[in-house]
């Protein structure tokens, strides 16, 4: 009888510590990659890098385009360029954010393609994790 269970979950991790400048300020640091995280000067922040949701809204905007690129490469599209546009918004603190994404394709695609890459961008992981929402837990 062949083994079929399932395959190991994905675990991705990162650390954030305070650099004790200013009041907000954190390091992030992950495999291959340290970024400051901040909040603007507006709120008491040094305003040095992005606040969390300006992070969120780049994981989004970042897994978009691609799995984007990775399905026109896959799939000898002409895909030039693609970006995208994430907008937050968030009326309180007790009600759902709103992501909204424009996506620009460039490039000699066909009607056909372009509609079949934005369908493409609903798959991103980031996206599916927003849209079900996730479990946190704390150890």
């Amino acid at each position: 009888m062949s083994d079929q269970s399932a395959p190991a979950p994905i675990t991705q991790g990162v650390i954030v510590a305070e650099t004790r400048l200013g009041k907000f300020q954190v390091l992030a640091r992950g495999p291959g990659f340290a970024l400051l995280a901040d909040e603007p000067g507006a709120v008491g922040g040094l305003g040095s890098g992005p606040d969390p949701y300006d992070l969120l809204s780049s994981a989004l905007g970042a897994c978009t385009a691609m799995t984007i690129r990775l399905y026109a490469d896959r799939k000898e599209w002409p895909l030039a360029r693609v970006q995208v546009d994430v907008r937050h918004q968030r009326a309180t603190l007790q009600t759902r954010d709103r992501f909204e994404r424009a996506i620009s394709l460039e490039g000699p695609l066909d009607d056909a393609q372009r509609a079949r890459l934005l369908e493409i961008a609903e798959r991103c992981p980031v996206h599916q994790t927003l849209e079900r929402g996730a479990e946190l837990s704390r150890s």
